[in-house]
């Protein structure tokens, strides 16, 4: 566990600093007299709780915790939504997101209502994410290449689906791709991406115990923080300055920092957006739209795989859609019915963050006459919710068909399937995010036949999840792809 190794490594330093805790933990507690009804828990230790209950798949011990004491999303997302849309002051993402100045880590704020008003009026309206259909069929187009040119052969699924989520999210946010040997390749981005997913998914004490902040320093985590910040901040200053140059190439459609960069010159006094704020928000739309477009459709490929029937009615539908066109459109999608159920499925078994961003009270609240104080955290647990067997029949199991005729869906509005989350703080990008997903996988179903090597059974493929602020699959997705058409 990733608590007990951080212990270990430093068992003196928190011995110490134990000691301290204990004791301002004596005095508050003699100090606060007030009584109130708090929620059941299990048995908890003094000063850390149940925080060595967690272990290093926190979605898997709350799914048990849910189980035997609440299920209580939809009063924290409907509900007491206005009261508990605030967020707590995360170390990780303070270092990262210029001091929590981007949509999903500020706390709420007049700030913060003006930040998502932006995003969701300007940067991912509707109408923008259709004016980028052009990059998504281009991109969609290249990632079919590249995995044609690996038959008879295999290919590394994984990989490949990982370059097209950060080649459309590059050109869409900076008018640039990604691809292998191109700019951001040489500034190691996605080396950066990794590093940014590990540190911001990792525990860090001083979420729980601020005045313990400084063991960060010693742990050397605070400095991969700086390093990763100064990195990423390097990058979206130039980024910035060739934006800025009127004889720099564009694209046909503004990309989302040229647009950043028009409302901050048209942005009254009253409340203006800083650099800093602009390069907090792109690297919100890069980091969350690049993971959310490429777990699902590395998960979905695997479940496919694990479950041919499924497979074939997918690519059933998408063929008899499109016929003999090479290409999937953009208004073919409407019409694939199964293909959007197997999308939900994927959504319901592996949403990519299986535990929502914590939320923070701004106020005392009763839930379910519990008593939940004012600065309290909460977390959301999208992955158990989606395997609740009182909400899904057979809920382990991928079975498309439950969504057939069925008016469930993932967009905040029922609370059986929350991947994006709901309410104030639901993600203001999945209309972006689904039409990534939706075109690359029906090209992918419509394009090839698909086969696991020779050697590798469908019972024999790892599932197993890496856990983190999103969760990927350990394993990478070898296949074999057969393309329909010479």
């Amino acid at each position: 566990m990733a608590l007990l190794q951080l212990l270990k490594e430093h068992s003196l330093l928190f011995a110490f600093s134990f000691l301290i805790l204990l004791l301002k933990f004596i005095y508050k507690d003699k100090s606060m007299k007030r009584r109130v009804k708090l929620p059941p828990s299990p048995p908890k230790l003094p000063i850390i709780g149940n925080l060595h209950q967690l272990g290093n798949k926190p979605h898997l011990s709350l799914r048990c915790l849910a189980e035997k004491y609440a299920r209580l999303a939809k009063e924290v997302l409907k509900t007491h939504d206005l009261a508990l849309s605030s967020r707590p002051q995360i170390f990780s993402a303070k270092h990262l997101f210029y001091n929590c100045t981007d949509v999903v880590f500020s706390p709420y704020s007049a700030y913060w209502r003006h930040i998502r008003k932006i995003c969701i009026l300007e940067l991912l309206s509707a109408r923008r994410v259709q004016s980028f259909s052009h990059v998504r069929e281009e991109e969609v187009a290249r990632l079919v290449r590249r995995v044609a040119e690996s038959y008879p052969g295999t290919t590394n699924l994984t990989k490949m689906l990982g370059l097209y989520a950060n080649d459309v999210l590059c050109r869409v946010a900076f008018g640039r791709g990604f691809s292998e040997g191109g700019d951001y390749d040489r500034h190691g981005f996605q080396k950066m991406l990794e590093e940014y997913q590990e540190l911001l998914g990792g525990f860090s004490i001083g979420d729980f115990f601020p005045s313990m902040e400084f063991i960060h320093s010693l742990t050397g985590m605070k400095s991969r923080l700086q390093e990763t910040f100064r990195r990423f901040d390097e990058l979206f200053d130039q980024m910035v300055t060739d934006h800025l140059n009127p004889k720099r190439e564009k694209e046909e459609h503004k990309d989302l920092v040229d647009v950043l960069l028009d409302i901050q010159k048209k942005e009254s006094t009253e409340m203006p957006l800083t650099m800093d704020n602009v390069k907090a928000i792109i690297l919100d739309m890069f980091a969350a739209g690049t993971d959310t477009a490429f777990i699902t459709l590395d998960w979905g490929m695997t479940e496919l795989l694990m479950n041919r029937k499924v497979l074939e009615r997918a690519q059933a539908e998408v063929r008899s859609v499109v016929g003999e066109r090479r290409v999937v459109l953009e208004s073919d999608l409407p019409q694939l019915d199964y293909m959007k159920a197997v999308i939900k499925e994927i959504f319901r078994l592996h949403p990519p963050a299986p535990v929502l961003v914590p939320r923070e009270s701004m106020e005392d609240v009763t839930i379910n006459g519990y008593d939940i104080l004012a600065k309290t955290r909460i977390f959301v647990n999208a992955w158990a919710i989606g395997r609740d067997p009182e909400s899904w029949e057979n809920p382990e199991a991928f079975e498309p068909e439950r969504f057939i005729g069925s008016t469930i869906d993932f967009k905040g509005q029922d609370f059986e399937l929350i991947p994006f989350g709901a309410g104030r703080r639901g993600c203001p990008a999945i209309t972006f995010g689904t039409a990534t997903i939706e075109l690359a996988l029906a090209q992918l179903l419509h394009t090839f036949d698909w086969e696991l090597p020779p050697d590798t059974a469908a019972k024999d493929l790892d599932m197993t999840e890496v856990f983190g602020i999103t969760m990927h699959r350990i394993a990478n997705l070898i296949v074999v792809a057969r393309p329909r058409f010479p």
